[in-house]
This record gives C-alpha cells, sequence and structure tokens, in this order.
C-alpha cells in the first residue's frame, strides 16, 4: 500500500504509475481516495478542537462550583452534553471515512521501479541476463507426480479422502528426499550465515494487506472463519 502522503501532494504520479501498470480502470480510485481523505482529516480537526473545548469547560465547571457561581457552572454542563453528542456524531464519521479510506488505498497499487521496463504482458518482457542455453529434450516430460508414482512415493487417493482433490501423502524414500532436501538446503544458507527461522503459520490480515488488496487475500488465501488469522503461503 502507497503512503497516503504521496497521493496527497501528487495524485497525478499516482495516476500515471497506474497507466505505467495498464490499470487505467482503477484511476479513479485517487480522486475518490484524495477527496475522502481531505473530508477524513477535517473530520478529525473537528474532533479534536471539540475534545480540547470540552475538556476546558469540564475544567471550568469544578472551578465555578468551588467560586458558587452555579449559573456559569450548569451552563458548561449544557454546553458539555451537547458536545457528547456532536462527537459521537464525528467519531462515527472518523470510523465510516477511515474505514472507506483504506479499502481504497488498498486497491491503488504499489509504484513501479524505474528500471522496470513497461509491457502490457508477458510477450512484452525484457531479457535482462540468460545463462546457456535452454535445453530442449527429445521426450515427453512427465508430470512430478508420475514420477513418484513410479517410486510408489506419493498415495493421491488416500491424501483425496482426508483433504480434497489435489492434496497427496508423501511416501517412503519420496518423502525421506523432500525431508534431506529441506535439510541440505537449511544447512546451506546456515553456514553462509543466515538464521535459521520457523515463523508462526497464520498471520493476521494486516500482516497481508500491505502487499496485496483485501480482495486479493480474501480469495487466495485460507481464512480460519471467525477469527482474524490466515495461512501462511
Amino acid at each position: 500500500m502507497i503512503d497516503i502522503a504521496i497521493l496527497r501532494e501528487n495524485p497525478t504520479l499516482v495516476k500515471e504509475n497506474m497507466k505505467k501498470k495498464f490499470q487505467d480502470d482503477k484511476i479513479g480510485l485517487v480522486d475518490e481516495a484524495y477527496k475522502l481523505d481531505k473530508d477524513y482529516r477535517e473530520v478529525l480537526t473537528k474532533a479534536s478542537e471539540l475534545r480540547s473545548m470540552r475538556n476546558r469547560l469540564s475544567k471550568e465547571i469544578g472551578q465555578f462550583m468551588r467560586e458558587g457561581n452555579m449559573e456559569a457552572a450548569e451552563n458548561n454542563k449544557r454546553q458539555v452534553n451537547e458536545m457528547a453528542d456532536e462527537l459521537k456524531q464525528l467519531e462515527e464519521l472518523e470510523t465510516k471515512y477511515g474505514n472507506e479510506l483504506k479499502a481504497i488505498m488498498m486497491k491503488i497499487p504499489n509504484f513501479i521501479d524505474d528500471s522496470v521496463p513497461l509491457g502490457k504482458d508477458d510477450s512484452e518482457n525484457v531479457e535482462i541476463t540468460k545463462y546457456g542455453e535452454p535445453v530442449v529434450p527429445d521426450f515427453e516430460i512427465p508430470y512430478h507426480t508420475e514420477i513418484m508414482e513410479k517410486f510408489d512415493g506419493i498415495d493421491m487417493d488416500a491424501a483425496g479422502r482426508v483433504a480434497g482433490q489435489g492434496f497427496y501423502y508423501l511416501m517412503g524414500d519420496v518423502a525421506r528426499l523432500h525431508s534431506a532436501i529441506l535439510s541440505y538446503a537449511r544447512d546451506f544458507m546456515i553456514d553462509r550465515g543466515f538464521t535459521y527461522v520457523i515463523p508462526p503459520y497464520m498471520i493476521r490480515s494486516n500482516v497481508v494487506t500491505g502487499v496485496m488488496s483485501f480482495e486479493e487475500m480474501d480469495s487466495m488465501m485460507y481464512k480460519i472463519e471467525g477469527e482474524d488469522l490466515y495461512l501462511i503461503g
């Protein structure tokens, strides 16, 4: 998610970035976010000023009562009560505008680095570096599950019964090979100064929404119903 300050100061720059990404259909979001941000900050300012005034009047009530000026104390009480209703409305707008602004900002794409060549699809990709020549085999390349089946190293039927289509159990030597490769990769990186870390397997939505929109996250990641927790990829 881009910094709102950039959109606030230079909305044209944000729109130009969208064009570079061929996301012209999202350009209108910039104007929506710009106006909503303006309204949101105005509400924040009004609410802050009202809280400050309410606090001042509340302090004066005690002072007036000590001085015996009950009329002034009652007048302040009346104003404080009136402010409470107005402040409640402003706080509701704060929440409403804040949530709407966040939802729009999540749909606005991050900036493309200046070094990235522009292209509408894969056919316009630019090759930067090439190592050797690709080898084209003279035989049909088998799918990885076919290879594992030849070694009795996979059970898709049993896994399908417990987890659904597309899942599989790794068995015997194939399972051992899987673990061995992971161990080799782990030790390879540790020997080069990296710290081995096992992270939590679940993360909160605010961690993910920094890199993708809520709609993308909700459609691409497994979620625990009733909890703000998603399975890591």
